[in-house]
């Protein structure tokens, strides 16, 4: 004959409250591709974007799109105007046409509503985010003492970085001239170029953009092929 051995007895409010976080494990598991899907939305919402603007609107949008609570980025420079009787100094902007604003992902209609606003910089029907490192060389120059000023869109050439100054560790091509320097930093999705003068000596030589993106992109792949070839053989 074969004895059953007793099941220990659980207490009520135990088994309530096993039962209970048994009962929630379920949608926490489901919920992480909702927290997913949610984080990438948060990415794409603190992304740059250029919107363009009609003609000599660009401050009149950028003060409406700030008090709509938009960050909004004008890069300006000082220019010389000649009026009939003098000279002037006035701060105009350095990519005319375009201004860029942040965390404008899901509220594309209040921008395209904006009085002077005229379209989006978009690839098809989507928005294209400008890189933050473009954004973050351009805010650089601009809030710098040194001369700022449009210069035609450059693609290749010398790439260098800033080592001492105000604008240590931007980077830019380098165009060598007479008496002086100037680097040009590019913002390509529209086609845009600025110069700033340096000096020649202040700057280090790096590898061009594009061949640091293949380098990295190179360096992953091995690094990949071998984790994989590692959990293979230990497998």
């Amino acid at each position: 004959m074969v004895m059953m051995r007793d099941r220990p007895r659980v207490a009520d409010g135990e088994c309530l409250k096993l039962c209970k976080s048994q009962g929630e494990a379920t949608p926490t598991l489901r919920s992480r591709g909702k927290e997913k899907a949610d984080m990438a939305e948060l990415d794409l919402n603190h992304h740059w974007y250029a919107v363009c603007t009609r003609h000599q609107h660009e401050k009149n949008a950028a003060r409406i799109l700030e008090y709509k609570e938009f960050e909004v980025f004008l890069p300006l420079y000082k220019a010389r105007h000649r009026w009939k009787d003098r000279i002037k100094e006035v701060s105009v902007p350095l990519f005319p046409g375009y201004l860029f604003v942040r965390e404008g992902y899901k509220r594309w209609l209040a921008i395209l509503t904006t009085p002077g606003v005229s379209s989006i910089v978009s690839c098809g029907d989507q928005p294209v985010a400008i890189p933050f490192s473009e954004i973050e060389a351009v805010r650089r120059i601009v809030e710098s003492t040194l001369r700022v000023e449009p210069h035609p869109f450059l693609k290749s050439g010398d790439w260098v970085r800033v080592k001492y100054g105000p604008i240590a560790g931007v980077e830019g091509i380098l165009l060598r001239q007479k008496n002086f320097a100037r680097l040009v930093l590019s913002v390509e999705m529209l086609g845009k170029s600025a110069a700033v003068e340096v000096d020649a000596t202040d700057v280090e030589r790096i590898p061009a953009r594009g061949l640091r993106i293949d380098l990295n992109l190179r360096t992953q792949s091995i690094s990949v092929s071998r984790d994989r070839r590692h959990s293979l053989s230990t497998a």
